[in-house]
C-alpha cells in the first residue's frame, strides 16, 4: 500500500468516525489550487464562515496544491465518500454532469451581470441540483474570469491569425470545438505540462484568464495576451452526497449559507487579483492587445449550434441563459 492510498484510507476513517469521537466533525476539502489564489481565499472564508455558523460544531481542514491528486480524481473520491468537498472548474464537471457543458459555450453571456444574473439565479441553482445523481452536490459558484488567448510569437488580433496555431485546451469538447471553430489547431494537455511545451514550441499558445496566466508563469513564455473573453467558466464548489446525507438539516443550512457567503467574498478577491495580474503582465514586457470580439463571436456561433443540435434535451436550458 502507498503513501497516498494510506492517506486516503485514514481520511476515508476520519471522515465517518468523527462523529462518534467528538461532538465536532471534521470535512476534508481537497482542490488543486496554490494558496495564493483568488479562489483559495474564497475557500478560506467558506471555512471561516462555517466555523461561526455552527459554533465551531463543523470544521473544514483544507487540502491545496492538488495534494490529494487532480481535479478528476478528487470528484471521484467524493464520489465514494473518501473526501467531503472540492473545488472544480464546470469544464472538468461537465464530464461527470453534462449540464455544465453548457457554461463553457463561447459567448454564451453578455457581460459580467448577465454571468451572475445567471448563475446565482433559476438557471444556475438547477444545474448546481443536477450533479446530485451523480453523487456530486453543487453548493456554489466561484468566479473564475473569462478565458482569453496567449501566444509565444504571434500576437492574435483577429480570428484568422489563429490559423494552423496549435493551442492547449483543457480535455474539454466544448473548448476543442471552440478552438477549432477559430481556425486553430486544440491541443488538450496537463497543465502541469504546459509552460515546458509553450517553451519549447510544443505548442504556439493556450488560453485562460489572467490570474491563471500569471500564476503559471506563463506569461514569461507567452508574449502577447489577447483578450478576447471566449468563455467565462466558473469554477464550482462541491459536495459528495454520501457526505451531504450523513447531516442533519440544521448542519446542512450551515454549509449551503457558508457557501453563499464565500461565493460573494470571491468575487471582490478575483477582481483584486485581475487587477494586480494584468499590472504584472504588462510590466513584463507582455503586450495587451484588445480585440474586436464580435469577430471571434461570430465564428464560434457553429460551436453553439452544434451542442444544440447534439444535445437537444439542453436547448431549453440555453435558451433560458439567452433569454434571462
Amino acid at each position: 500500500m502507498n503513501y497516498k492510498t494510506t492517506f486516503l484510507l485514514f481520511l476515508f476513517i476520519g471522515l465517518f468516525s468523527c462523529k462518534e469521537l467528538s461532538e465536532n466533525k471534521v470535512m476534508y476539502l481537497a482542490h488543486t489550487l496554490p494558496q495564493t489564489h483568488p479562489v483559495h481565499k474564497g475557500i478560506l472564508e467558506f471555512q471561516k464562515a462555517l466555523d461561526e455558523k455552527s459554533g465551531g460544531k463543523l470544521k473544514v481542514k483544507i487540502y491545496p496544491d492538488g495534494q490529494l491528486g487532480s481535479e478528476r480524481e478528487v470528484l471521484e473520491l467524493l464520489q465514494i465518500g473518501s473526501v467531503a468537498v472540492t473545488k472544480v472548474s464546470a469544464a472538468t464537471l461537465s464530464n461527470f454532469v453534462p449540464e455544465y457543458n453548457v457554461l463553457g459555450i463561447p459567448y454564451l453571456f453578455r457581460d459580467k451581470t448577465h454571468y451572475f444574473d445567471v448563475l446565482e439565479g433559476k438557471v444556475g441553482k438547477s444545474i448546481l441540483e443536477k450533479g446530485s445523481k451523480y453523487w456530486l452536490r453543487g453548493l456554489c459558484y466561484y468566479d473564475a474570469g473569462s478565458r482569453s488567448f496567449y501566444t509565444k510569437n504571434k500576437a492574435i488580433r483577429t480570428p484568422e491569425d489563429l490559423k494552423g496555431l496549435k493551442i492547449r485546451v483543457m480535455n474539454n469538447q466544448m473548448a476543442i470545438n471552440m478552438v477549432n471553430a477559430l481556425g486553430g489547431s486544440a491541443t488538450p494537455m496537463a497543465y502541469g505540462e504546459l509552460y515546458t511545451a509553450i517553451q519549447q514550441g510544443v505548442v504556439d499558445g493556450a488560453e485562460n484568464n489572467p490570474p491563471s496566466f500569471v500564476s503559471s508563469n506563463h506569461f514569461e513564455v507567452s508574449k502577447y495576451y489577447t483578450i478576447d473573453q471566449h468563455s467565462s467558466i466558473p469554477d464550482v464548489l462541491i459536495i459528495g452526497t454520501k457526505y451531504w446525507e450523513t447531516l442533519s438539516e440544521q448542519e446542512q443550512q450551515w454549509i449551503q449559507e457558508a457557501a453563499d457567503e464565500s461565493a460573494q467574498a470571491e468575487k471582490k478577491f478575483w477582481a483584486a487579483s485581475v487587477s494586480v495580474s494584468m499590472k504584472k503582465a504588462k510590466e513584463s514586457g507582455v503586450e495587451i492587445i484588445i480585440p474586436k470580439k464580435s469577430l471571434f463571436a461570430d465564428k464560434t456561433a457553429s460551436v453553439l449550434e452544434e451542442f444544440k443540435k447534439n444535445n437537444p434535451s439542453m436547448e431549453a436550458l440555453v435558451n433560458q441563459i439567452q433569454a434571462q
